[in-house]
C-alpha cells in the first residue's frame, strides 16, 4: 500500500510541524525538544488554570495534537506511530504547562500509556506538581475484560475536562467531571480492512467478503469477523451491542467517528443508518460524522455514546478553539419543503393507450436493463464504468411510468420521456437525451413527421453537447441511424447505427466525454459504449413486427 512520506523516522515530527504551520498564528507551539520529545501546547497558556494533558501514539490524527487549544487540551504528547510517548516526554509536558492549579492527565487504557503517563505523574508529584489522572476504557468490544481499551469516546473526556478547566474549576472538580464522564461512555468500532503503516509491508488479514467488529485503533484484531453486508445491517449490529450498555430512557450524545479511510459519502450514509437505528430514540446530541480519532487509513468507523446531564450537555456545546472539534447538533427531523412549480406550466397530459408505442418502449427498456453489466464492462475500459448503470436507471424509470404515459399522443410521449430522463438518468447523458426528446417533441407537435422530429432533436443535442459524427460518442451511431430512418427504413437505420459503432473502434481520439482524456492506445479497438447502447435500441426496434417498429 502506498503512502506519502519522506523518511520513516521523521513522519510524526513533520506532520506535527505541518499542523503548527497551518494553525492560526499565536494559538499553538511546540517545545524545542524534537525529535525525541514531541509536545504540542497552547502558545497563549499562562498556567493560571488547571492544565489538561493527553496524548499517545501518532496515527490517530486529528487526535491528539489537533485538539490542543482553548476549551480542550492544554498540551498533547505524541509518541511515534502507535507507540506511547516516553515517561520523560510526558513529564516534560507536565512541567511545561502546569502551574499552581495543577494538571489532569487523560489517558487511554493501553498498558504503555498507563505506565508511562502513570510514572510521569508520580515523578511530577514528587517535584511538587498537583497531578490527577483519568483512565478512559470505553471500548465494549470484549465483554468482561478487566482492562477495556480507550478509544474515540476519550474525546468526550477531553471536551468535558477542557470545558471545566477553562471555566476556572479547581483540579478536583475537573478530575471528578472527567472521571464520571469516562464511566458513562460506551464505544464500538467496525472495519472492512486493517490499516497500513507507512514504510512497513502491509497484509490485510480480512478476505474480500469479510469485515471485523470490535477491532482496536492500532489495527489489533477485532472481537469477531463478520460477513460483508449492507451498512444498515452493520449499524444495527453495533446499535444492538451498544444499546445493552445504555441507561433506559436517558439522553445520550453520539460520536460518529471515521477511522480514517471511509469516504464522506459513505460516512453520511452511515450517519443516516445510525440516526434511524434503535439508538436514535435516546440520541440528543450528534457529533460527526468526522475523522476524530483515526487508525491511519483504516476503512472503518466507530460509534461512541455518552450519557448526558445538563452539565455535560453544556460542556459539549461550549465553544472551543481547535478546528478539529466538531460542534454537536441536536437530533432533529429532516426539513422537507415543497418543490416550486413552474409558473403557468401546463398540466401533464392524461395517460392514454397505444399498444404499438407501448411495445416499442417496453422492448427497448428491457433490452437496456439487460445490457447493464455489458455496457458497464465496456465503459470501464475507457471511462468510469457506469454507462450501463446510467442507461439502465433511465430504462427502469420509464418502465415504472409506462402506464402513466400519454402513449396515444406521440409528441406528448416524447416530451414525457424527456422529462423522465432529465429527472432520473443523471450525468451528461441524461441531460443530453432529455434535450433530444424535448426538442423532438416540439418539432413533432409542429409537424407530424417523426423522423424529421428526431433529427431536430439530434440537432439540438449536438448543439448543446458539442459532439458531432467522428467525435467518438453516441452521436456516431445516432446520426447515421436517424438519417437512414428519414428514408423510412428502420432496418437501414439499425444497419447504419451498427456501422457507426464499428467506426468508433477505429477512432484514435475522442473529442467529447471522458474518453477525451485517454490516449490512442487505450481507445484502440474499443467501441464507444454510448454508441453501442444507441445501436442496440435500433436493433431491437428493427426486430419488432412491422406494426410496432413503424
Amino acid at each position: 500500500m502506498k503512502h506519502f512520506f519522506n523518511r520513516r523516522d521523521s513522519i510524526v515530527t513533520e506532520a506535527l510541524d505541518g499542523l503548527l504551520r497551518t494553525a492560526p498564528a499565536g494559538k499553538l507551539a511546540r517545545l524545542d525538544t524534537y525529535p525525541d520529545i514531541k509536545v504540542v501546547l497552547r502558545a497563549d497558556w499562562d498556567k493560571a488554570k488547571v492544565a489538561v494533558i493527553s496524548g499517545g501514539g501518532a496515527g490517530h490524527e486529528p487526535s491528539h495534537a489537533g485538539f490542543v487549544g482553548k476549551g480542550m487540551l492544554t498540551a498533547a504528547v505524541s509518541g511515534e506511530i502507535f507507540a506511547s510517548p516516553s515517561v520523560e516526554a510526558v513529564l516534560t509536558a507536565i512541567r511545561a504547562v502546569t502551574g499552581a492549579p495543577g494538571c489532569l492527565l487523560v489517558v487511554k487504557n493501553y498498558t504503555g500509556d498507563r505506565l508511562n503517563f502513570g510514572l510521569a505523574a508520580e515523578k511530577a508529584r514528587a517535584e511538587g506538581f498537583p497531578v490527577e489522572m483519568v483512565i478512559v476504557g470505553d471500548d465494549i468490544a470484549l465483554p468482561g475484560i478487566a482492562q477495556p481499551r480507550g478509544v474515540a469516546g476519550t474525546l468526550f473526556v477531553h471536551k468535558i475536562a477542557g470545558h471545566h478547566a477553562e471555566a476556572g474549576a479547581d483540579l478536583a472538580t475537573v478530575a471528578d467531571a472527567a472521571r464520571a464522564a469516562a464511566g458513562d461512555i460506551a464505544s464500538l468500532g467496525v472495519s472492512l480492512s486493517t490499516c497500513s503503516i507507512p514504510g512497513q509491508p502491509h497484509e490485510d488479514r480480512l478476505g474480500e467478503e469479510e469485515g471485523e467488529l470490535g477491532l482496536g485503533i492500532h489495527g489489533e484484531p477485532g472481537a469477531e469477523r463478520i460477513p460483508l453486508q449492507p451498512a444498515s445491517a452493520i449499524v444495527a449490529t453495533l446499535a444492538e451491542r451498544l444499546s445493552a450498555r445504555l441507561q433506559a430512557g436517558a439522553p445520550y450524545a453520539v460520536l460518529i467517528n471515521n477511522l480514517g479511510a471511509v469516504p464522506p459519502l459513505e460516512m453520511s450514509l452511515i450517519a443516516e443508518a445510525v440516526l434511524t437505528s434503535s439508538l436514535a430514540a435516546q440520541v440528543k446530541l450528534i457529533l460527526g460524522p468526522r475523522p476524530l480519532m483515526t487508525a491511519l487509513n483504516m476503512n472503518g468507523f466507530s460509534l461512541s455514546l455518552l450519557r448526558l446531564d445538563p452539565a455535560r450537555e453544556a460542556a459539549l456545546l461550549s465553544p472551543v478553539d481547535p478546528a478539529a472539534w466538531v460542534a454537536p447538533v441536536e437530533r432533529h427531523d429532516i426539513a422537507i419543503l415543497p418543490a416550486p412549480k413552474a409558473e403557468g406550466a401546463a398540466a401533464a397530459p392524461p395517460a392514454s393507450a397505444d399498444p404499438a408505442v407501448e411495445e416499442v418502449l417496453a422492448t427497448v427498456c428491457a433490452h437496456l436493463v439487460a445490457q447493464e453489466a455489458e455496457l458497464n464492462r465496456l465503459d470501464a475500459r475507457i471511462g468510469d464504468g457506469d454507462t450501463g448503470s446510467t442507461v439502465a436507471t433511465a430504462a427502469r424509470a420509464i418502465q415504472a411510468r409506462l402506464g402513466d404515459l400519454p402513449l396515444a399522443d406521440l409528441p406528448a410521449t416524447l416530451g414525457a420521456l424527456g422529462h423522465i430522463l432529465g429527472t432520473n438518468m443523471g450525468g451528461s447523458s441524461g441531460v443530453l437525451l432529455s434535450i433530444f426528446f424535448t426538442a423532438a417533441a416540439k418539432a413533432l407537435a409542429d409537424k407530424a413527421d417523426l423522423a424529421q422530429a428526431l433529427l431536430a432533436g439530434l440537432e439540438r443535442l449536438s448543439f448543446y453537447g458539442g459532439a458531432a459524427p467522428g467525435d467518438r460518442t453516441m452521436v456516431d451511431a445516432l446520426d447515421p441511424a436517424l438519417k437512414a430512418l428519414a428514408g423510412g427504413d428502420i432496418q437501414a437505420a439499425a444497419t447504419a447505427a451498427h456501422a457507426g459503432v464499428e467506426a468508433t473502434k477505429a477512432m484514435a481520439h475522442a473529442k467529447a466525454g471522458r474518453a477525451a482524456y485517454l490516449g490512442a492506445h487505450d481507445l484502440e479497438g474499443v467501441a464507444d459504449p454510448g454508441a453501442v447502447a444507441v445501436a442496440g435500441v435500433f436493433a431491437v426496434v428493427a426486430g419488432l413486427p412491422r406494426r410496432a417498429a413503424s
